[in-house]
């Protein structure tokens, strides 16, 4: 039985297949470019996270009105479509309200402009660089490349830290020296080592306060103010001129000791220690 391929393909289904291939071609091209020249447009004026999320939505609302252009062309009631989808966003939108608590979440993240791609932030107890900030979630690469997905309801509700948010920063070192060193030479020697560290900024200038008498020591906090980006170097380095500045001015660092007292409150009780030589001898038969 011969097959009548031109009542399926006559010359009016062959021009509307034509123009629904031009019309998605221009089109696609047209959302491209648009986007494009949009993205070239606002480089200097936005964030990288405003620039993203206006290239989606001109790309989402792009492909959604040529998908309405396609289904018109092809002769399909939109009306009825939209009435279906009416029943269906409320179906989804029942089941899925955490998602939509977590877009609604995303828009005022974007809004606040607490963070931006790139940033280093601190979420309760996690902390990382900002990969990638999306409807649902933000998504955080931890210090050891961990790939981390926290809810946008999540961030919105808890504290948030960004670390790198302003060009420099200030790291706090705790010091302990021995009561008996004079604090006024701590104070000049502590000073020294910020001076001589070409990572510490002088302006502000570094911080040196008293902080109390410890179980063993006089605690010191000393800061130093450094650009953000030197955080690593500035600590190792830091840490290694105070110790070396303190041995050169024999000015002791304490750890806690054990003392044992007789009853009184001056006196230590004297330990000796004594080694005892054993000697073996033969038994005699």
């Amino acid at each position: 039985m011969d097959f009548d391929f031109s009542k399926y393909f006559n010359i009016a289904n062959l021009d509307k297949i034509i123009r629904i291939a031009i019309l998605i071609l221009i089109s696609v091209i047209v959302i491209q470019g648009v986007a494009y020249l949009v993205k070239r447009s606002i480089t200097y004026r936005l964030s990288k996270q405003s620039r993203m999320i206006i290239n989606r939505i001109i790309v989402y609302t792009g492909y959604t009105l040529l998908s309405f252009m396609v289904l018109k062309e092809l002769n399909f009631d939109i009306t009825a479509l939209f009435g279906a989808a009416g029943v269906v966003g409320i179906i989804i939108g029942v089941a899925s309200q955490t998602s939509i608590g977590n877009i609604i979440s995303g828009f005022f993240l974007v809004s606040e402009k607490s963070f931006e791609l790139g940033d280093v932030v601190r979420i309760g107890d996690k902390a990382g660089t900002v990969y990638s900030i999306d409807l649902l979630s933000i998504k955080i690469r931890t210090y050891d490349n961990l790939l981390l997905r926290i809810p946008n309801q999540t961030v919105i509700s808890s504290e948030l830290i960004n670390v790198t948010r302003f060009p420099i920063r200030r790291m706090d070192i705790n010091v302990g020296v021995a009561y008996k060193e004079d604090l006024r030479k701590v104070f000049e020697v502590l000073k020294e080592v910020a001076r001589k560290n070409p990572l510490c900024l002088e302006e502000p200038e570094p911080l040196i306060l008293l902080q109390g008498y410890g179980a063993s020591s006089i605690d010191i906090l000393f800061a130093v103010w450094f650009e953000k980006n030197n955080f690593r170097d500035v600590k190792n380095s830091v840490i290694i001129d105070i110790k070396e500045a303190f041995d050169r001015e024999g000015i002791e660092i304490p750890f806690p000791h054990v003392s044992l007292y007789t009853g009184e409150a001056t006196k230590n009780f004297p330990v000796e220690l004594v080694q005892k030589k054993e000697t073996v001898g033969k038994k005699s038969s």
